[in-house]
């Protein structure tokens, strides 16, 4: 009998028959992750890997906790692009990496692409800030674990003439429908992050649908910093964390217009995703990394991140908190 179909008939009754299901999956999520899969390194049983067949082993990978083993000092971090950008993210890894002796993958994208991508397990675990859409998918039942982090704010900006007169107003809701009525230049995410979730939930608030067809409202499609960039190039104004705007504001011509409103108030958890609905996930690496995120340790280089060069902390660390969000 073929090695393959005999490591197979030696499966549970209810795993026989999903080896090519499994082939699948694991050969997906390698080709979504490259750098990921590359690394040759990780903890094998060589012994097996002389013996057994690339189909046998994904055989064996559908036994319980071996699949995990496989990968486990890899862990994917899926995140919202400000973490990145601020620079955040490249501090704090080296200190995760160096005290776990995990990797970490990390994936930049928007708020809603990472959750999406722990949902369905290509993401071990993330790292947001979009409230309303966490409790949705933890409510369902998709993440297990969501861990307070920190917030920061957002704001408005725009060039500094403000042709549009937003300037010292104190709701942000207003503040987009006098864009709106006059028509002046408004950058958005358009990719479903955090931010344009905030931006989508102002409209709301001001009675009114995003703006998607009127020429004047512009999407970019893009991460935070390359947004702000389109935004300067264009002469218009957009919604914007605070942390990036100060890590951008150099090389921009905008500056804050509306800020301090309660609704711009940008809170940020990190989420484990459920094995059960994403068994292929490092179950152990991720909860790490949350457990790492809410440290003392690291909370206290959160809450300094930043101080040296803008003269104030990009994010204020909340773990241990009261979670009202």
């Amino acid at each position: 009998m073929p090695q393959a179909m005999e490591a197979e008939r030696h499966l549970p009754a209810w795993h026989r028959g999903s080896t090519a299901r499994a082939e699948y999956r694991i050969e997906q999520r390698v080709a979504n992750y490259p750098e990921h899969a590359a690394r040759a390194d990780a903890p094998r049983p060589d012994a097996v890997l002389k013996r057994l067949s690339l189909r046998a082993l994904l055989c064996l990978c559908l036994l319980p906790g071996l699949g995990a083993t496989l990968q486990s000092r890899d862990v994917v971090l899926a995140s919202t692009t400000s973490t990145r950008d601020t620079g955040l993210l490249d501090s704090l890894l080296p200190i995760f990496e160096a005290r776990t002796g995990y990797r970490v993958k990390l994936i930049a994208v928007g708020t809603g692409q990472s959750l999406t991508m722990g949902r369905r397990g290509d993401a071990d675990v993330v790292l947001v800030h979009a409230p309303e859409a966490e409790r949705v998918l933890v409510d369902s039942g998709y993440f297990v674990r969501r861990l307070l982090v920190m917030h920061n704010e957002f704001l408005i900006v725009g060039p500094a003439a403000d042709p549009a007169g937003l300037r010292g107003m104190q709701d942000a809701a207003t503040a987009l429908l006098r864009l709106a009525e006059r028509r002046a230049p408004f950058v958005s995410r358009g990719d479903n992050s955090g931010t344009e979730q905030r931006e989508r939930m102002l409209w709301q608030k001001a009675g009114r649908a995003q703006p998607r067809e009127e020429s004047w409202y512009i999407e970019s499609g893009q991460g935070m910093g390359a947004t702000l960039q389109m935004a300067s190039e264009k002469r218009a104004y957009t919604l914007t964390d605070i942390g990036t705007y100060l890590v951008w504001k150099s090389r921009v011509e905008l500056v804050p217009l509306v800020q301090g409103d309660s609704e711009l108030y940008n809170v940020y958890h990190v989420l484990e995703p459920n094995p059960k609905n994403a068994p292929r996930i490092n179950v152990a690496g991720g909860r790490a990394f949350a457990d790492f995120m809410v440290d003392t340790a690291t909370q206290r280089v959160i809450g300094e991140f930043g101080r040296e060069r803008f003269g104030q902390p990009l994010f204020v660390p909340d773990a241990g908190k009261v979670d009202r969000w």
